[in-house]
């Protein structure tokens, strides 16, 4: 996805213009017409700002990364990103009749690369047409060394 594109997308999200259509975790997701739009069969779907906006963040700071090292901006796109769970951190809390808890926060490491797209090379065409007639040659030649 064109790196444009994500962090309009985004915005929409935490502007609750368009939303993010769920499609494995479903229980007990209400139904909005926003999901029917963005592709989803079930149209369950939900604005998860406090996620959208960190996402939004880290596209950002990488955006001001590849101006930085002379990448053209406009032609950056997201060509990996993958979320995996980081270690819990724990905490207590503090119950009726004297007892404790845990009280888990549940972070995660996100990784992001950005890459900018290249313009297609041109082969030559000579070289294809070589290749063809040679074809033709050993077809003829195989043909006539069976007759």
């Amino acid at each position: 996805m064109q790196l444009q594109k994500a962090k309009r997308y985004l915005e929409d999200v935490v502007a609750r213009k368009r939303c993010i259509p769920f499609h494995r975790f479903t229980g007990c997701i209400g139904r909005t017409a926003q999901a029917k739009n963005e592709g989803s069969t079930t149209r369950q779907g939900r604005w998860p700002v406090k996620s959208c906006e960190f996402l939004l963040n880290l596209l950002k700071n990488a955006e001001s990364n590849a101006e930085v090292k002379g990448l053209d901006v406009d032609a950056l796109f997201i060509s990996h990103i993958q979320v995996n769970k980081a270690m819990q951190q724990r905490r207590r809390t503090y119950r009726a009749h004297g007892r404790i808890n845990p009280y888990m926060s549940s972070p995660c490491h996100v990784e992001l690369t950005l890459s900018e797209k290249e313009a297609p090379v041109k082969g030559e065409q000579e070289g294809k047409e070589v290749r063809q007639i040679k074809a033709r040659r050993a077809k003829a030649l195989r043909i006539g060394a069976k007759a």
